[in-house]
Order: structure tokens, then sequence, then C-alpha cells
């Protein structure tokens, strides 16, 4: 087996390109949503990790009374 796998492997499971992009629930689409949430989470613990927080930023637009 080669360093990347066949056209038959791939297309193995349902017929299609399992990395092409779909539209809808599909297995296609299902696995680019899961790559996506595992890249914006990882980008979240980044920007976490680096004492950055979004909504401190957000919330300083807020205009507040103090007592």
């Amino acid at each position: 087996m080669g360093l990347y796998p066949s056209d038959a492997i791939e297309n193995a499971y349902n017929g299609n390109d399992r990395n092409a992009l779909y539209l809808g629930f599909t297995l296609e689409s299902e696995l680019w949503n899961g790559s996506l949430a595992i890249v914006g989470f990882v980008a979240y613990l980044i920007s976490h990790l680096n004492r950055y927080s979004l909504m401190r930023e957000l919330l300083h637009f807020i205009p507040h009374s103090s007592r």
C-alpha cells in the first residue's frame, strides 16, 4: 500500500468521495463539520492559554454604571 489510499478505498463506503463538499445531512458534510469544529476548538484553546478573552473585549464596549 502506498502513501495515499487508492480511489477504491476512498469511495468504498458509499460510492462517493468522502472528502467531497456536499451540503445537507450527508456523511461527507459531517466529516467537514467535525474537522472545522476541531479547528475552532483548538483556536479557542490557544487564545485561552494566551489569556485573551473575546467576551471580555466585547463587554468592554457596553456602557455600565459603577456604584
